[in-house]
């Protein structure tokens, strides 16, 4: 069939996360695909939701049973006021405001095989086996990508079929690998050495790559893909290239994806032959029980018309039964299973059959929608071709304690779905409590708190189609400890000489373009904003550092700018500077074959020796830099800009050159002024005061804080055309603006489903915490990755204990000491931990006050020894403890420790 116009304009700011994840390619595809939802209990609608967040050009609803108590449980779309409506109806108008740009329809008529014609992906839930087989078996004839999901309870089921010849363009989710070239050589084969740095491991023997970029060897730009064959030192065979051009300098390597193909069977043959998702042959035979497991549900429901009511023993043996009596699974069509029946999993799964819970349709909605996108856009390798979830360690383990049949009863509730699995005494239990979300900024914060009140902590994050969701449990777990930070090692910076004079990777000339940024257009600002304000003396200011700041910003104008003329005039200069004299300037320093004194070129290993640049108006980076400099040149001026690519070319025609001579002593960036350790004698000070003389009339200048997310701005234009020309300079690969966006930007990508799919399992933890005392075996932490079908549960850690003499502790325990009436002084507290726990104390903190220290002299400890502790707190902090307060937190450390023995904390009990 035949897709909606993919050609309209792609909302970028309504998308930008899922851009990151997806890319523009497969977002055009999603954005023009007609998709079909068949089924709007709460499988269907998570299903729904997320499809319309992430922008599918048209789907279809389709469920025109009406709204019952049940279905409130876990559908969101639903209300009380909709009970008796159509499932569909009452869906529709909620789901279209998430997106207006998604055409959301309602199906009232039967499906029919006309109808599955109109789309590219069709989707049932919860719906019969009957009705699978029918609509399945069209699809798979017609070429209909088609997807079954529906959970029973704490279980949850996905079949995919998307035909037998499925082509999957972008399979997985990194981006093509890329390298720099240090050297080609000429024969048969030709082998290429990488420059020292890159991640020569990640490439593989029979990977297809291209090249660009090159100098010299340039048969090899733009070629087509060529394979590789990897050498034990880390160079690469690339095939002959005995005729081609002698290698000069520069270029990059880039792996080219290869596409896939897969192979589907349909679902009257994928029953009996089921392939499933598991990560090892035990999860193999568990999903292939649960297989059977919702087998004899279908056939229950078939024989009685209803499916097993809730916790029925009567009911579960029935569908023990039907499942012991199934035809058994093949492994190939002529080749039995010989696998046992795991009746035990089976009754548990028919017992607590009967209820729909949020945090099940969220996790399998999640992936459901994931399926569809892989369907649309051809980017990631679906599921092959059965995925089984439970979540079945959420009932208690003790047998004594599972709900009975009277607690399970429906009530009229919207929470019927969750009472049919938990019991009524249980959502009593759930209805009592009090939770605080948070937001990820206050994470380490609130970490720290839930284990100084011994709260239990649920956590959960997302990168990309990467997901975790993490549990901690007083005295069960270990307690959050935050991880050696992604994010925290991303915002440290690079060395100062290695990004301004030796970059060697994208990363490094980003970090560049964006000091450029800041220097230039803040910076800069408010540094001269202070003197004309504050009227600040040359001696209150760190006159080197300012020179060096202001210098460039003065550029080859040497007055203030009057007009949009003046500030191409100052880009054109400074482009000169940053991409041809200063290159020179610094070969000056470091000429091309300069040796160490051991004999080693100064430019080898990832010190690339760069060359300057020549400007070129028709080079679109060079245009992009000008009219990005001179706009931002402009707005901190109070001046009008100009977005004329046009004039702009024409009016740099009639600029003069800038003359190097001219520049010279105002750009006098030498290495050493630029690490501020040449001396600023009365020349340098004259120099600065000239400089801030320009601005002394005038309005204050306007400081530009960086801002990535409007893209009219010129802020991202600036950062990205900058650091590409730097990237020429050196022979660096450089990224594409989406990528240098966000890795200036500090973007995490983002995509609904992973967002829904943690979110399930978060709440399915939440269960076993409301659920009250649990052991380390019943919870999980989760890690999942939607693009590569790979999910993983596992057992918490129990807490680290850590030892002291007799003493035996956790993160989770603390020492407590009781005030006392009257309040115990400071001698009194240090008497009691060496009497009750053998503890002399060497040294107490409250903060960072210190309390106490063995190495005091005696007059000193005898200044604080006779003090009560809160005396001593107040006086030392200057403030009182709060009223109300009960407990004052110390920490210590005693003599005979070592280094790595953190004591738990000492709670003074007020």
């Amino acid at each position: 069939m035949d897709a909606l116009d993919a050609s309209k304009l792609l909302d970028e700011e309504l998308y930008s996360r899922q851009l990151y994840v997806l890319g523009s390619p497969a977002m055009q595809r999603i954005q023009g695909a007609r998709v079909l939802v068949s089924g709007l209990q709460g499988l269907g609608a998570e299903v729904a939701k997320n499809l319309v967040l992430m922008g599918v050009g048209s789907l279809t609803l389709h469920d025109p049973h009406p709204t019952c108590w049940s279905d409130l449980a876990a559908q969101f779309l639903l209300s009380e006021q909709d009970l008796e409506r159509s499932r569909a109806e009452a869906s529709q108008e909620l789901l279209a405001q998430l997106n207006r740009a998604v055409q959301v329809v309602v199906h009232t008529g039967d499906i029919t095989e006309d109808l599955l014609l109109d789309f590219q992906v069709v989707v049932l839930t919860a719906a019969k086996l009957e009705e699978q087989l029918k609509v399945g078996t069209l699809c798979h004839k017609h070429g209909v990508c088609f997807l079954a999901a529906d959970t029973r309870g704490l279980v949850g089921q996905l079949f995919c079929d998307f035909g037998e010849d499925f082509t999957v363009q972008d399979p997985t989710e990194a981006e093509p690998l890329t390298a720099a070239i240090q050297h080609i050589s000429q024969g048969s084969p030709g082998i290429l050495t990488l420059r020292k740095g890159a991640n020569t491991h990640y490439f593989r023997d029979g990977d297809l790559v291209t090249f660009s970029g090159i100098e010299g060897m340039v048969e090899l730009n733009d070629c087509d893909p060529r394979s590789i064959h990897v050498r034990e030192d880390g160079s690469l065979e690339i095939g002959d290239t005995t005729t081609f051009s002698r290698y000069l300098r520069g270029g990059a390597i880039t792996e080219v994806k290869r596409p896939k193909t897969v192979r589907h069977k349909s679902l009257d043959t994928a029953l009996l032959q089921p392939h499933v998702v598991a990560q090892s042959s035990q999860e193999v035979h568990h999903a292939h029980c649960l297989h059977q497991a919702f087998c004899a549900l279908h056939k229950f429901q078939h024989l009685h018309g209803r499916p097993p009511q809730p916790w029925d023993p009567v009911d579960a043996e029935t569908v023990v039964g039907l499942a012991r009596d199934l035809e058994p699974l093949k492994r190939t069509e002529e080749e039995p299973l010989e696998e046992p029946l795991d009746e035990a999993l089976v009754r548990t799964v028919a017992l607590s059959s009967a209820g729909v819970l949020s945090p099940m349709v969220a996790m399998l909605g999640a992936v459901a929608a994931q399926e569809v996108l892989k369907a649309i856009s051809r980017k990631f390798m679906p599921l092959d071709q059965w995925l089984y979830f439970d979540a079945l360690d959420c009932l208690p383990e003790d047998g004594e304690l599972l709900p009975s049949p009277e607690d399970c009863a429906l009530r009229g509730s919207r929470y019927d779905g969750q009472i049919a699995v938990f019991g009524a005494g249980f959502q009593e239990k759930l209805r009592r409590q009090h939770y605080l979300l948070v937001p990820g900024r206050w994470w380490r914060y609130v970490a720290a708190r839930c284990t100084h009140y011994l709260k239990p902590l649920l956590e959960a994050g997302t990168s990309g189609t990467w997901g975790s969701a993490t549990v901690f449990m007083p005295h069960v777990t270990e307690a959050y400890r935050a991880p050696a930070s992604a994010a925290a090692s991303e915002d440290a910076p690079y060395p100062v000489c290695t990004v301004r004079y030796f970059p060697s990777t994208a990363e490094h000339t980003l970090q560049w373009a964006r000091h450029e940024f800041e220097e230039l257009f803040r910076l800069s600002a408010e540094t001269i904003n202070h003197h004309q304000q504050a009227h600040t003396s040359l001696a209150d200011m760190d006159e080197p550092q300012t020179l060096t700041l202001l210098k460039p910003v003065l550029g080859v104008l040497r007055v203030r700018p009057q007009n949009w003329q003046d500030c191409v005039a100052w880009a054109l200069g400074h482009w000169k500077l940053c991409f041809h004299y200063g290159i020179k300037q610094l070969l000056r320093h470091f000429p091309p074959n300069k040796v160490l004194e051991d004999g080693t070129p100064f430019w080898s290993g990832p010190k690339q020796c760069p060359q300057p640049l020549e400007f070129d108006t028709n080079q679109d980076t060079h245009l992009l830099y000008v009219l990005a400099a001179a706009n931002l040149y402009a707005q901190m001026h109070g001046l009008p800009g100009s977005q004329d690519w046009t004039a702009l070319r024409e009016l740099l025609k009639l600029l003069p050159q800038p003359d190097p001579q001219q520049m010279a002593p105002i750009f006098a960036s030498n290495l050493e002024l630029a690490s501020a350790s040449a001396e600023f004698g009365p020349e340098q000070q004259k120099e600065l005061n000239k400089a801030l003389e320009v601005w002394s009339v005038g309005p204050p200048l306007k400081p530009l804080m960086f801002e990535k997310d409007d893209d009219s701005n010129f802020h991202v234009d600036f950062v990205v055309a900058a650091a590409s020309l730097r990237c020429q300079n050196y022979g660096i690969p450089p990224v594409n603006r989406a990528q240098s966006k966000r890795i200036v930007g500090q973007i995490i990508p983002a995509i609904a489903t992973t967002t829904a799919a943690v979110a399930g399992l978060l709440g399915l933890e939440l269960y076993k915490v409301v659920s009250g005392p649990r052991p380390r075996s019943a919870f999980r932490h989760s890690y999942l990755h939607l693009a590569e079908n790979y999910l993983i549960r596992y057992m918490p850690f129990a807490p680290a204990i850590q030892t002291f003499h007799h003493l035996k502790w956790t993160s989770w325990d603390r020492l407590k000491v009781p005030a006392g009436q009257p309040e115990r002084t400071l001698e009194s507290l240090l008497a009691h931990l060496q009497e009750q726990h053998g503890l002399r104390v060497r040294i107490l903190l409250h903060g960072s006050a210190l309390l106490y220290a063995a190495g005091w002299s005696p007059e000193k400890q005898a200044q604080h020894l006779p003090l009560r502790v809160t005396e001593l707190v107040q006086q030392l902090t200057g403030q009182a403890p709060a009223p109300g307060q009960r407990v004052l937190v110390l920490e210590l450390s005693c003599e005979g420790d070592d280094e790595d023995t953190a004591f738990p904390p000492l709670h003074y009990e007020l």
